[in-house]
């Protein structure tokens, strides 16, 4: 079969090799080649990563071009106060926690490309009416409308991407994955520098062109998701073309059995989630840390990201200048956060990558306020800017991927990345009230607050970090009674998987 196959069946309810309900059916036994297994890999690297990812770059746009509008007289021009905007923002992600467990509930019931190609649609369109808004009411109202059809993408593209993938390669891909959010918000400051200059074009404004551009272009990529994500091993084709898949049954084959062979319990996905997971994950006081850590990462993060245009205007930069000199450190973000996700998957060293990545975020924090009395050396001044947003994101996605080692089945991971992207958002209602118009254009109070919370964010992973040693301490003690004569690694991995139970974040951890 070539890279597009059509599966020739008299039958639809058969179209693929069916699985039984708890999919347990396949067997565990590699009967495969190296190469083969590569082959296939890169091929879903090739479908999978740029479809999840051009969807996240979509949301960013949709979600960061208010920032950018801000310097093209938006505010008055709407009619809304900078505290009044806040509020709106608020909004956005209030829309998103409200509705963010709703709907990964749907995805996982109805599959990932269905709901995610759908969202896209919705939050295109919303995105592209933004476009119309002429008052505070319909400001608002546009903001969590858009949270609403947001929450769930990116949980979701994370869940799918367990599905796809083993442990030990999640987190590169979710790093990967996060690109199109960084390149998003890059981008979105370089593409409004452009459109904002259309200012005058059919008698509208540049903000108007940059809401009905971006949201425009989102539809058009939520048809490109259509026809060519696939659902799952289960039904591997897209939604608007479901009798064709991407991959020969070999491929499906190798690709599913060596994601059952790196855990099991994916394999026992059910059509519901049910009380029992919700039991299993909101009990594990685990996830909670890392949710409080995203909390706290996130809430300055984006305050600080929705006012860097701005702040970068307020040094004496023009004002639509300062959106491309705003994208600078968010590009320089994108090969340093895949040097940190490196290191955090080649070592193993999940917690070190966290941890290292937000003190760098502390540091932008510590240089920003300490840099708010040289009023005179803009210069200076910029490259505090340009250093907190080279740092100030990656550590979250991070932060995922090291949760993600605490999940024992599907369901509880599917549950706990709707948790973290909640947490995340939640970071978004207060991160909205930071930056205020009675600290402008210093914003000394602002950053002070930043420098705070992000020092409990660094304490937060500090108790997961001796959480981990502690753990493996007792693992290494659990290996020496299992199989006490022989000191080989191998020996013990194999002796502790039979009693259940695994040696290292390299493999599933102690379900506690």
């Amino acid at each position: 079969m070539g890279f597009l196959s059509k599966l020739d069946v008299p039958d639809d309810s058969n179209r693929f090799t069916p699985l039984s309900e708890d999919e347990q059916a396949l067997a565990l036994e590699k009967d495969w080649t190296p190469e083969e297994e590569l082959k296939a890999k890169r091929k879903l690297d090739r479908i999978i990563m740029p479809l999840l990812t051009m969807g996240f770059f979509c949301l960013q746009l949709d979600r960061g071009n208010i920032s950018n509008a801000i310097t093209d007289k938006f505010m008055e021009e709407v009619g809304v106060t900078q505290n009044e905007f806040n509020v709106g923002q608020q909004m956005l992600s209030l829309g998103i926690v409200l509705f963010e467990i709703p709907s990964n509930m749907i995805l996982y019931r109805v599959g990932p490309g269905k709901w995610l190609t759908l969202q896209l649609f919705l939050f295109g369109t919303v995105s592209t009416f933004q476009a119309f808004q002429n008052n505070y009411g319909s400001f608002i109202a546009t903001r969590f409308l858009l949270g609403i059809t947001e929450s769930g993408f990116i949980p979701g593209g994370l869940w799918t991407l367990s599905t796809w993938y083993t442990r030990r390669e999640s987190a590169k891909r979710i790093m990967f994955f996060y690109f199109g959010n960084q390149f998003g918000q890059a981008s979105s400051k370089l593409l409004a520098y452009g459109i904002l200059h259309m200012r005058g074009v059919g008698g509208k404004s540049g903000w108007f062109w940059l809401f009905a551009l971006m949201g425009g272009f989102t539809i058009v990529c939520g048809f490109i998701l259509g026809f060519c994500l696939p659902d799952s091993f289960k039904n591997p084709c897209s939604t608007f073309l479901p009798g064709i898949s991407w991959f020969t049954e070999r491929e499906l084959h190798i690709l599913r059995t060596r994601v059952l062979m790196d855990d099991p319990m994916k394999g026992k996905k059910k059509k519901k989630i049910n009380i029992g997971a919700f039991k299993k994950a909101f009990s594990n006081w685990r996830l909670w840390v890392h949710t409080f850590i995203s909390l706290c990462n996130n809430g300055p993060q984006r305050a600080f990201d929705t006012y860097a245009p701005s702040i970068v205007t307020s040094f004496g930069f023009g004002p639509l200048n300062s959106n491309a000199l705003a994208a600078v450190g968010l590009f320089l973000q994108i090969p340093t956060s895949w040097l940190f996700s490196w290191f955090s998957d080649h070592y193993n060293r999940r917690g070190e990558a966290v941890l290292a990545g937000l003190t760098c975020h502390l540091i932008g924090y510590i240089f920003n306020r300490s840099f708010t009395e040289l009023t005179h050396l803009r210069g200076v001044r910029y490259f505090g800017v340009v250093w907190t947003q080279t740092f100030g994101t990656f550590s979250h996605p991070l932060n995922i991927a090291w949760m993600s080692l605490t999940c024992p089945d599907s369901e509880v991971r599917a549950l706990a990345m709707a948790m973290i992207i909640m947490g995340a958002n939640i970071a978004g209602i207060y991160g909205a009230q930071i930056f205020r118009s009675e600290d402008r254009p210093l914003y000394k109070r602002g950053f002070a607050i930043n420098l705070a919370v992000i020092s409990t964010a660094i304490t937060l992973v500090l108790v997961r970090y001796v959480d981990d040693i502690i753990r493996r301490r007792k693992v290494r003690g659990q290996l020496a009674e299992v199989v006490p004569e022989s000191g080989s690694d191998e020996a013990n991995e194999k002796g502790l998987k039979e009693k259940g139970q695994y040696p290292d974040e390299k493999q599933q951890p102690i379900a506690v």
